[in-house]
């Protein structure tokens, strides 16, 4: 199917190079394990707006920590490519060009492909040019704030992705008051690059989490599945809903409840309807979406549009996504606003005690 053409290339690319912490809760998802053997090294940092933690199994302390200052350091250099903010950062230049054309790394323009095939999937709803609106929202910031209707009315006609035009490494806006934001997808595409790279370095055991993006590099060191809990919205990272087993496998969350404030009484969340300017409104509170590893940043598209669809569409859209990518192994699961959690036939979320 011709829309599936620029996702197809970066499947290629991902099954090309795809070939604990005993007990830590973690900004957006906890992870559970036991060790044995060679001592787990982990390290956690602030980056990419959230809180990053990385851990390496079967390595000498010092192979370890080398690892990860390695990895730890790619991190930084794909946030400098990618971030919006940050003014040497690719994306900030195209924000800033007036519809300049603006030359790209390659791995700025492989994310902007793939932001642009998860718009065409999800007929806009997805919509990386959403920037000039998720700045008004300010969710990330110390002031968070409902914009008026004037300013939402005055930046919308500029959100569609086909504004974004691409020629070669030369990207430019065809609208200049348009703004890209990679947010629903640069954690994932991040993800699976550090994950390649500490392969590279002869990682076989590892959890890479990335506030809420957790790709997990082979097994524990003693061959057990690695554990992965789901928060149960709203707890405040006090409760969980269930556990993930699983070994070399992307595990992604997205959630209302991840980014929220209340004005006047109304509880706003930082997930946003492309076509209205304010938050979607949907009748789910979480998903979360599982594949092999290598797939993380297509994993971080698909639960955000999962959650802007709602339940009974989210499910079709993943059945669509199973049919069109079956060498990704893609379940879902979502929870709604009951606190009731439905999942596709092949996720096995196993209740929390």
């Amino acid at each position: 199917m011709k829309r599936f053409r620029k996702a197809a290339r970066y499947l290629r690319r991902s099954a090309f190079f795809k070939a604990f912490i005993l007990i830590l809760i973690l900004a957006f998802a906890i992870i559970t394990q036991t060790g044995c053997g060679n001592k787990e090294v982990s390290r956690t940092e602030f980056a990419l707006n959230t809180s990053c933690s990385i851990t390496v199994g079967g390595m000498s302390s010092s192979e370890a920590e080398e690892t990860l200052d390695k990895t730890f350091a790619a991190l930084r250099n794909y946030e400098g490519l990618l971030s919006k903010t940050l003014q040497s950062s690719d994306i900030y230049k195209i924000n800033h060009a007036q519809g300049e054309p603006v030359e790209v790394s390659d791995e700025t323009l492989e994310v902007l492909e793939l932001g642009i095939t998860m718009g065409e999937l999800s007929d806009g709803k997805f919509d990386i040019t959403v920037g000039r609106i998720v700045d008004m929202w300010n969710f990330t910031g110390d002031e968070p704030r409902v914009p008026s209707q004037q300013e939402i009315a005055a930046a919308l006609p500029s959100v569609d992705y086909r504004n974004v035009v691409i020629d070669g490494n030369k990207v430019s806006l065809a609208d200049p008051g348009a703004a890209i934001d990679l947010g629903g997808i640069a954690k994932g595409y991040i993800a699976d690059r550090l994950a390649e790279l500490m392969e590279n370095e002869g990682v076989e055991s590892a959890v890479i989490n990335l506030g809420g993006n957790v790709e997990l590099v082979g097994s524990k060191e003693n061959g057990d599945p690695w554990n992965v809990g789901l928060e149960r919205p709203y707890s405040d990272r006090t409760e969980m809903m269930g556990t993930i087993a699983g070994n070399d496998m992307t595990i992604v969350t997205s959630g209302t409840y991840e980014r929220k404030f209340v004005e006047d009484g109304v509880l706003y969340h930082h997930i946003l309807d492309p076509a209205t300017g304010y938050p979607v409104e949907t009748d789910l509170e979480a998903v979360t979406v599982t594949a092999s590893r290598g797939y993380s940043a297509m994993c971080d598209g698909f639960s955000t549009i999962c959650l802007i669809l709602g339940r009974d569409g989210a499910m079709d859209f993943i059945e669509e996504m199973q049919e069109s990518y079956p060498q990704m192994g893609l379940e879902a699961a979502f929870i709604d606003k009951n606190d009731d959690m439905v999942q596709t036939e092949g996720m096995d979320i196993q209740p929390a005690d």
